[in-house]
């Protein structure tokens, strides 16, 4: 597969289709299996509170993997992302009743040699920012 979008149709501000993921408990057990990483604080509320968390929490991972779908589903090849990091700033709370929701929207902020892009996601949840300085270098076609 290769990338669908074209180096040449992007410029600097040039936004990425939004997307919101809700996050369900059922979401965070799939998680912890596929992942190997059964820490209790992702599935048992009462422990969650017993550390100090207000409920249970996503997997930081979990939620960086979500945002990233962003530039994936627009960039149409994930062998596209080249390099992708962020800073986890705020847990995604899961509250039992109606799950959370993470809104994640980008831009390209750099346009690179090469035909590389850089893209800037913003993920929230709620009011809450869960990612900082979360960027992406994109090969383009």
């Amino acid at each position: 597969m290769a990338a669908k979008i074209s180096y040449d149709d992007v410029e600097v501000g040039t936004p990425l289709p939004s997307l919101s993921f809700p996050v369900q408990r059922i979401n965070l057990v799939q998680y912890c299996g596929a992942s190997g990483d059964f820490n209790i604080i992702h599935w048992n509320e009462t422990t969650a509170k017993l550390v100090g968390l207000p409920d249970v929490i996503a997997h930081g991972m979990f939620t960086m993997a979500s945002a990233g779908r962003v530039v994936t589903d627009w960039v149409g090849d994930p062998g596209a992302v080249l390099v992708y990091g962020t800073r986890f700033s705020a847990p995604v709370v899961v509250p039992e009743a109606g799950g959370a929701t993470v809104d994640v929207s980008g831009e390209v902020t750099e346009k690179l040699d090469g035909r590389q892009v850089v893209v800037t996601l913003t993920a929230k949840c709620g009011d809450s920012n869960v990612l900082s300085g979360a960027r992406a270098t994109v090969q383009l076609a």
